[in-house]
């Protein structure tokens, strides 16, 4: 399910207290638990993975040719895709005199007016880090798979992220003008295919599964999502979720089955705190009667919590197995609470918090499935749950891990840290310095140019929205007029510098009384986390951001 929230300022929000809870967290340690026993059994045989892999990929099955096709329906360009399929295997885009494509993992897409994919995206494809079972990302990944026991759950990895504009966002009801389908926000291969923006664009895939396999009652998803941001130390344009759902079949004993499992729950070291458990307000309501059995859902409810009550104490006991007995107990319980939240394709929903030094840390979304999203997969009269997390928010939490760019790093001294079947904290192996630069530049005075300074709405004539705003637009509903937004100089800085930049700030901005343009001055921190950067090679990359900016949005540098 869609159940981490869209939206730049919304990601930047939380994205902020994670950075700060990261801080704080526990030095982590190895697991003691039935996770740990598990890697125990075959650690010493380098040919078997501590983990057994049993990820499945449910997505449809794309045939190259059927999908080339269709990608260049507006136009002949038999000659581009002939040069894309034998141009190796590697992911690329190439120009001709054709017009422009890309290879993505083995299959063509000619590009049109609303493609804005870059090569630096490009080359992060079929990465697919949560598949290395020694990387914080794979060790985060089967921590959270072993709350969710086989056979009851299955679990999927999702290895292609070129989907259809339908299955990321029409099948889930996302209106027509939501910002998530701006161009600003979505990396678009071309007007019907997108990089997905989160795990749910293969939800329907997933439980269709269940329904044509009912051994299993439930399943989890993880897979590489994409989204134009900003750049920072806790953002990233790739990185990666995981969603899990569980269902009951019809059965006249139901309520019993699922008061018994929630029942023979093992019981937590969690202090926690319900704030929802009314679901008769129209704030977080049942669904209608004739789709829920009100007595149900309230037990679904506890059974989801429950479960996910069972994922956090795990991951806090992962955190806190190292640390001498009188440091562990100076902590005590981890105070948890639940609270109301809305998704679109949960009903009740829920939000789940704990708290670090007084403040409370969101870590996932949750809710009963919407009916509607079960009985279309074939799932008549059932009755479930699902879940969303983000693996990187976990995993920089549980590894004591500073910069979302490390997960990406190839250098050893990175990840032979790591080893599956362990947390253990990371040690940074150099501080490297940073290298300021700034750059300031003139814009035409629209509705739509940059977030100011500590705003915290779009409201303001003359200051972006969250999304939008780009001349070219993936939908005819979408209003923002063309200009530039801030995500543009993000795009640029990840094409020319890659991940040798740190962060981006808009330090300064200026419109002027008489001419009404504005004027945007941003602050660049180039830093590498493996080397250190020279003068030279900085002022190159600087030199050819300003070059870019120039050319690609006409701004007027100052």
């Amino acid at each position: 399910m869609q159940l981490v929230k869209t939206g730049a300022f919304v990601r930047a929000a939380r994205a902020a207290k994670v950075a700060v809870a990261a801080a704080r967290f526990p030095a982590p340690a190895f697991v003691q638990s039935r996770w740990q026993s598990s890697q125990a059994q075959t650690q010493d045989a380098p040919d078997e993975q501590a983990f057994p892999e049993q990820s499945v990929d449910v997505s449809r099955e794309v045939d190259p040719a059927k999908t080339a096709a269709a990608s260049s329906k507006h136009g002949r360009h038999s000659e581009l895709e002939k040069k894309l399929q034998e141009s190796g295997p590697e992911n690329k885009i190439i120009h001709d005199t054709e017009g422009s494509g890309a290879k993505i993992l083995g299959t063509p897409y000619i590009f049109d007016e609303t493609s804005n994919l870059s090569g630096s995206i490009l080359s992060l494809v079929g990465r697919n880090l949560y598949e290395h079972p020694d990387h914080p990302i794979s060790i985060t990944r089967k921590l959270i798979e072993s709350c969710f026991e086989e056979p009851t759950f299955k679990h999927f990895a999702m290895n292609n992220p070129v989907v259809t504009v339908t299955e990321n966002f029409d099948t889930l009801g996302f209106p027509k003008d939501h910002p998530g389908r701006s161009r600003t926000d979505t990396y678009y291969v071309n007007s019907t295919h997108l990089l997905r923006t989160h795990t749910s664009a293969h939800e329907h895939s997933a439980f269709t599964w269940l329904n044509n396999n009912p051994s299993s009652k439930g399943y989890t998803i993880c897979a590489d999502v994409y989204r134009r941001d900003s750049i920072d130390r806790s953002h990233f344009p790739v990185f990666h979720q995981m969603e899990g759902a569980r269902v009951w079949a019809p059965n006249a004993d139901r309520a019993a089955l699922i008061e018994s499992d929630c029942n023979n729950m093992p019981k937590t070291s969690l202090q926690v705190e319900d704030q929802a458990t009314d679901f008769s307000t129209d704030a977080n309501p049942f669904q209608p009667e004739h789709e829920h059995n009100h007595e149900e859902v309230h037990l679904v409810a506890r059974h989801l919590k429950l479960s996910l009550e069972q994922v956090i104490d795990r991951i806090f006991q992962a955190s806190q197995a190292s640390l001498p007995s009188a440091a562990r107990s100076s902590f005590g319980p981890m105070r948890a609470r639940w609270i109301e939240a809305y998704f679109p394709f949960t009903s009740p929903s829920f939000e789940l918090e704990v708290a670090w030094s007084g403040e409370w840390l969101e870590l996932l979304g949750c809710g009963v499935t919407q009916q509607a999203i079960l009985e279309r997969a074939g799932l008549k009269n059932h009755i479930g749950w699902a879940w969303g997390v983000g693996i990187e928010r976990f995993a920089m939490l549980l590894f004591g891990i500073p910069d979302i760019r490390l997960f990406w790093s190839t250098d050893p001294r990175f990840l032979k840290q790591f080893t599956r079947g362990k947390i253990t904290k990371f040690e940074p192996f150099s501080k490297y310095p940073a290298c300021y630069k700034d750059i300031a530049f003139w814009i035409n005075a629209t509705p739509s140019a940059s977030s100011p300074i500590g705003a915290t709405t779009s409201s303001t004539s003359g200051v972006a929205a969250a999304a939008g705003g780009d001349a070219t637009k993936a939908s005819l509903t979408e209003t923002q007029p063309a200009a530039f937004h801030e995500n543009d100089i993000m795009e640029v800085l990840r094409d020319v510098a890659g991940s040798l930049v740190e962060d981006v700030k808009l330090v300064d901005e200026f419109v002027h009384p008489t001419s009404g343009r504005k004027s945007l001055c941003y602050r660049i921190n180039y830093r590498s986390l493996e080397r250190t950067l020279t003068n030279e090679e900085v002022n190159g990359l600087h030199e050819e951001v300003a070059r870019r900016m120039k050319g690609l949005f006409g701004v007027e540098l100052r």
